[in-house]
This record gives C-alpha cells, structure tokens and sequence, in this order.
C-alpha cells in the first residue's frame, strides 16, 4: 500500500491553499498513492496561534468549502483522501476534525481531536471542544486506519484503542514548530513498536508569523524502524510503501495484545 504524506505550508488564502493542495494530490495519485494525508488544519492559516473570535467564521459543516472539495478531487483521482479541517459539528459545536473520503469521494469516517491543548501559540481550547466520537478504525479501500492530531501523540490510550480496534496504519496530521523534532519522533516510534502498525506523521510547513513549522514528515514501521528517510522542512511528498502484512508478523513476534492485562488496568479509567 503505497501512502502520500503531503507536506504544505499555508497563507491566508483558503481558496489558493486548496488550488495547491490539489496539485499535490494529483501528484500523489500519479506516483501510484492509494491513500494521501495533509496536515493538521492545513487549508487555513495557523490561526490558533492567539484568541481571535472572528477567525471561528472559518468552520464549516461536512461538503462544505474545504471537505467538499476534498471528496470531489478524491474522486476525480481515485485516490483516499485524509483531510484535516475545522469542523462545525451538532448544535454549532466547532472540534479539530479529520474527514476521511475512500477512492470514490465517499466519507469513509470522521475522527474529532479527542485533546486539545491550550499552550503559547496553540490556543485550541478557545476554538475547538475535545472529540466525543472516541477513537475509530475506518477502513479505506481494504486497508484500516486511525487517525491521532497533534497533541493526541503524547497520550497512548488513543493509540492502543486503535491496536486493539485493528488499525494497520496510523496517520498523524500535525502542527509542530520549533525544536521539537525529536521528541515527535520518538513518540511515533514507541506508539508503532507497542501496538505493532505503521505510524505515518504529516507535519506542517513553513514560516507563519513567529512560528516555523518543519516538517520533518515521517513513517515508522511496525518494528519501529523507519520506513524512509524524513521529508524534511520543505514542501513536499514522502511516498512510503507500506507492507500490511508486518503488522501481523510483528505481533506474532512480539505478542503484547496476548499478554494485556485489563483486570488491572481499572486506574486507566479514572
């Protein structure tokens, strides 16, 4: 299963950041790409850097601007599209959403940003209400993904909910900026290794205000080694080929499911 980690910088033009975005999408597809990710809310500018009530007018319902258009490239380049945007759920509710659309352009699932943070630069709980639809496994064109944004990467309980729902692929849409590389990898790293998948992080790009988002795409294996060489702090398309079948192999060697123990786990619930 080839997959596409589409690495964008963003502005304020939405309608241009979908014009680019659809390029590389077409690219992605041309290259032989089955499923293709962007970045965490990557068709608007970085606006939780700071409160801004205005800027909550850019939340849209599903088939609006930015998911509708995502479904139709989707379908045009047959082509499952992972497509992070501001959402405008029930009753006006606004969540840090990924719409997920199979090779058709059909809504293949919905996974809403279960932790939101409120940190210098990254004011989401101004914005955005913790997910309440858990942690599902969506399967696209015969292949079973998750979804983890952002911060979702440093608490494993979404992770191993998705081992045990039977995800072979993980994909991170991301927003990082500063020096913090390292530490993102090796969270992607542990999360693989314990729950035997691959994990896929599709980090932003590019200079935005006093943020500079690197990049640094990656995959890492089900036996946490990496699959290729990061993209990078540019534009750009890292294009993975990721054998399924390691992560059944992966967890008949290392058994960890086999061996959970969730009579003593009750503390986890609390």
């Amino acid at each position: 299963m080839k997959i596409a980690a589409i690495q964008v910088s963003s502005c304020e033009d939405v309608s241009r950041n979908l014009k680019k975005a659809s390029q590389y999408l077409e690219a992605s597809a041309l290259k032989g790409a089955k499923i293709a990710c962007f970045p965490e809310l990557f068709a608007y500018p970085w606006f939780p850097d700071s409160e801004d009530e205005s800027k909550k007018e850019l939340a849209e319902e599903l088939g609006g601007l930015v998911t509708g258009e995502m479904a139709r490239l989707a379908r045009a380049n047959s082509i499952a599209v992972v497509c992070p945007f501001f959402e405008k759920g029930e009753e006006g509710k606004l969540f840090n959403s990924a719409a997920i659309f199979n090779s058709k352009g059909d809504l293949a699932g919905l996974y809403r940003k279960v932790h939101v943070p409120r940190l210098d630069h990254w004011e989401e709980k101004f914005y955005f209400q913790g997910g309440d639809k858990g942690f599902g496994v969506f399967e696209v064109d015969g292949v079973k993904i998750g979804i983890q944004l952002g911060w979702d990467n440093f608490f494993p309980e979404g992770f191993r909910a998705l081992g045990l729902g039977g995800a072979q692929v993980v994909l991170l849409p991301g927003a990082a900026a500063f020096a913090s590389a390292e530490r993102w990898l090796a969270m992607g790293v542990s999360h693989a290794v314990a729950n035997n998948f691959f994990v896929v992080r599709v980090n932003r790009s590019g200079h935005e205000g006093g943020l500079d988002f690197y990049g640094n795409s990656y995959c890492v294996r089900p036996d946490g080694e990496l699959a290729i060489e990061p993209l990078g702090m540019n534009e750009g398309i890292m294009l993975v080929d990721c054998e399924l079948s390691m992560t059944g192999l992966c967890r008949r060697m290392w058994p960890f499911y086999d061996d959970r123990r969730p009579d003593q786990y009750a503390a986890l619930s609390k």
